[in-house]
């Protein structure tokens, strides 16, 4: 008998076809791969009890002067801050105009002129597109900021009980975002109805929008052919991602106040929200690939870029959003299948590998002033996650492609199994077996863990399927099978 080694590399490959996803874990859902373990992400638990109204599209997190937690979050038609209580409370502004809870894409029956086509020919892509509205949130001392792409406006939340936000005085309107710069500035991206302009206020005044010789506000129009989308603040620099590019605007002071560059092409975001950053980079999902800014842009290698974007609704691109996870060295998007969304990939950048699974949330938050990252469910409701183990009805499982048993000459007969689990009993096994690539699959198990565990199935090939067992935390490493050399036939 020969012990024979499962040694799986970390992460899901899903690239490809079958046979090239051999060797590897091609199906995963709410599982990780952390300091070359395999193991089960967090769970959750609620964190509020009101139900706020529309898609929550954005949401932000601080402390007020007094040490108070504030969470600030924006749906496509309302305004809310939630207390350090998990109180709700709406801050809609009176003058706000709602927005669209779906993106459209004006491409299919009624979006061009009648006749243009001929009966059954796929059209061009050239019909407009409205996307999902969104929100772009940010901290200004105890106040909070923010401006919903729809309405356009900036509006300020002065961090008092019972009141709502109110119009920023002197702003610019018809604004795609805005951005709190490291040197305290408000930019605001798309600025008066401008796709690619950029307006600021003065500095620590945002009050102030009016270019004088006496402040510092200012404006610019970026060399972009896309529409401006969001912005990022980072070390020395504020990033800026349209819908085609990516900029960085650098102070310099008087007169100029601010220089911008373009710092790449072809590498717009796919959606507002689609950009985390994390220890000093910034990272983002566009149309087709994953790009990565720390000084210098490149495109990331994406080991389920063929997975998630044939199976991404594209229409529905505008509600994707990442946030970065830094407890496990994590950045995830989610994203839609269907109409909303529905699955997400996740990212250790520090192993540099990659994981997916279904789960719907509709925006979120990393670790910060809260002890948890804070994500929100489409029916309105904010949610703790990497706490417990409690997935409500979500299965948690980890799945290979097809490992091959010997030199594929003769059988192989499995007799037993080794695990490498930290706690026996909180995993289950399940092994799928072919002859022939082509050939018949037979399941066998799944087999409860114990060392060893009695086994029994002959083949060339096989896929092992990991699932979770127990209401707790599990380590899985490289599991070994006890095996013999059978017949070739």
């Amino acid at each position: 008998m020969a012990l024979l080694p499962l040694a799986i590399p970390a992460g899901v490959v899903k690239n490809g076809t079958e046979f090239q996803q051999a060797n590897s874990w091609n199906d995963a859902n709410l599982i990780r791969w952390y300091e070359g373990n395999m193991q089960p992400v967090g769970g959750w638990r609620s964190r509020t009890t009101s139900q706020m109204t529309g898609l929550c599209r954005a949401i932000i997190t601080y402390n007020d002067n007094s040490g108070n937690r504030r969470t600030v979050a924006g749906t496509h038609s309302k305004l809310y801050v939630i207390d350090e209580s998990n109180t709700v409370h709406d801050i809609t502004p009176t003058s706000f105009t709602a927005g669209d809870a779906d993106a459209v894409q004006n491409m299919g029956y009624g979006g061009l002129t009648y006749g243009t086509n001929a009966w059954g020919t796929p059209r061009p892509d050239t019909g407009s597109y409205t996307p999902a509205t969104t929100w772009s949130l940010s901290p200004w001392g105890e106040y909070a900021i923010g401006c919903s792409s729809k309405d356009g406006k900036i509006y300020q939340w002065a961090n008092a009980t019972g009141t709502i936000a109110a119009v920023l005085s002197n702003a610019p309107t018809n604004n795609n975002a805005i951005v709190v710069t490291e040197e305290r500035f408000v930019f605001a991206l798309g600025a008066s109805g401008v796709h690619n302009q950029i307006k600021w206020s003065d500095q620590e005044n945002n009050n102030l929008w009016a270019a004088a010789t006496t402040n510092q506000a200012g404006d610019f129009i970026l060399n972009s052919g896309g529409d401006l989308l969001a912005g990022y603040p980072m070390r020395g620099e504020t990033l800026l991602l349209s819908t085609t590019d990516a900029h960085v605007a650098r102070y310099q002071g008087p007169p100029f106040v601010y220089g911008f560059q373009k710092v790449g092409d072809g590498c717009g975001a796919i959606s507002a929200n689609a950009c985390a950053i994390a220890d000093g980079f910034a990272v983002w999902m566009g149309r087709n690939s994953f790009h990565i800014y720390d000084g210098s842009l490149r495109t990331l290698r994406c080991t389920v870029g063929d997975y998630l974007f044939t199976n991404l609704n594209e229409s529905q691109r505008s509600k994707v959003f990442a946030y970065h996870n830094s407890t496990f060295d994590e950045v995830w998007w989610f994203y839609p299948q269907g109409n909303e969304n529905s699955h997400y990939v996740a990212w250790n950048y520090s192993e540099n590998t990659w994981t997916i699974g279904s789960l719907g949330r509709t925006a979120g938050v990393g670790q910060g002033i809260f002890q948890y990252p804070t994500l929100v469910t489409a029916d309105g409701y904010l949610y703790e996650h990497e706490v417990g183990f409690s997935y409500d009805d979500e299965t948690v499982f980890a799945e290979s492609g097809p490992i091959q048993l010997g030199n594929g000459d003769r059988l192989t007969v499995a007799k037993s199994l080794i695990p490498d689990e930290s706690n026996l009993g909180d995993v289950k096994a399940t092994f799928k077996t072919r002859n022939f690539p082509t050939g018949t699959e037979t399941t066998h198990g799944p087999y409860t863990l114990a060392n060893p565990t009695p086994v029994r199935f002959t083949g060339r090939q096989l896929q092992m399927r990991i699932e979770k067992d127990a209401g707790s935390d599990f380590r899985v490493g490289t599991m070994r099978l006890e095996v013999v050399e059978g017949s070739k036939r």
